[in-house]
């Protein structure tokens, strides 16, 4: 199973929600960036994989086209470890992690892809099986910055039959309006995305201990600081989550040697792809740490996590919006869940006319 061609595809898909303007990176978000890797072999079996992501496409696109790509042409698409091994050490001096990393990522997932389709079976089942056919979704809202919007929203996600919403606010105020709003019937977790000193994020947790977190997560800047990361998950009154900025399961091998959370969080599109994720969920596993990926993609992404996830009995992460039109036939989740795709590989493929109304060109 020779590799005949490889490309990137950049796709910025119109996307609404329910609140104010509202993103991350310092851009609002009027649609969803999808950086697809595209794998094709001599045979004409397609795989599709998913790199991260936003902001940072046009360099995570360059990264691939010119230094992964040329390096694909003619190699057994079957072997994936040995070859994602190769790759890393090969390109490694281009940095370890971020932009190389997030390319590596999506090429691992469409060779998973890849890996099902020829073997005419579900990539969970690749994996090791399921426990469950259908996945249920935490509802994982944007930041809005105002109680009311937080508490309105809860109630809806509620009532539309999420079990768990995740907040991105950084107030008290915020958080117990989530509460308020939503009662006390569903879990609440809050990612502030990594702004605080150690003792500002331990002050912090306590300011939201009234509001019965599920998890605070990645409460310390920087995000690799992991002493200081354990240093809160002793004192916080509630349990500690990270890992979405973290790459390779080396990287987690040091997060959870230090006791740094309860916890972790790999993100499919940027950790190394399918291959990294199975690594991380067998290493929390050995250390009794939850297993609770990252995933807020509307891509291959989504669909490798959905595998994975499956055979926990952990939910996933939804992001809260609405992409029109979605480049899967997954979207929105029905009853705040998913059903595991029961297609070759990844399950599903992506929506054509999604790709070719509204593929970046260049």
């Amino acid at each position: 199973m020779k590799i005949a061609k490889a490309e990137s595809l950049w796709v910025r898909v119109p996307v609404t929600h329910d609140g104010p303007p509202s993103g991350f990176g310092g851009t609002i978000w009027q649609d969803i960036s999808t950086l697809l890797i595209r794998i094709e072999t001599e045979a004409g079996l397609v795989g599709w994989g998913e790199a991260f992501g936003h902001n940072a496409i046009p360099a995570t696109k360059a990264a691939f086209d010119h230094q992964i790509a040329p390096l694909l042409i003619g190699r057994d698409a079957g072997a994936i470890q040995p070859l994602m091994t190769e790759l890393q050490k090969v390109c490694h001096t281009f940095g370890r992690y971020g932009q190389t990393m997030f390319a590596l990522s999506g090429l691992d997932t469409a060779l998973w892809d890849l890996a099902g389709k020829a073997a005419g079976l579900p990539l969970y089942r690749l994996l090791g099986g399921a426990t469950r056919t259908h996945i249920p979704a935490y509802a994982s809202f944007l930041r809005y910055g105002d109680p009311q919007v937080v508490s309105d929203l809860c109630a809806k996600a509620v009532a539309e039959g999420y079990t768990a919403i995740k907040l991105h606010e950084r107030t008290a105020e915020a958080v117990a309006a989530a509460r308020d709003g939503g009662g006390d019937g569903f879990d609440l977790m809050v990612d502030v995305n990594c702004p605080w000193t150690v003792r500002e994020a331990e002050q912090m947790a306590w300011a939201f201990e009234p509001s019965d977190l599920f998890w605070l997560e990645e409460p310390v800047w920087p995000p690799e600081n992991f002493n200081g990361l354990a240093e809160v998950r002793g004192t916080a009154p509630m349990p500690i989550a990270a890992g979405e900025n973290a790459s390779t399961v080396w990287e987690f091998t040091q997060m959870l040697r230090t006791g740094a959370v309860d916890f972790a969080q790999p993100s499919c599109a940027k950790v190394g792809g399918v291959t990294e994720m199975m690594k991380i969920l067998r290493l929390c596993e050995s250390h009794n740490v939850g297993f609770a990926p990252h995933s807020p993609y509307f891509g291959p992404g989504f669909l490798a996590t959905l595998h994975v996830v499956a055979q926990t009995d952990n939910p996933i992460e939804f992001l809260y919006c609405r992409p029109e039109p979605a480049l899967y036939d997954i979207f929105p989740p029905q009853g705040g869940a998913f059903a595991l795709p029961q297609g070759p590989g990844l399950g599903i493929e992506p929506n054509p006319d999604a790709i070719r109304d509204y593929r970046v060109k260049g």
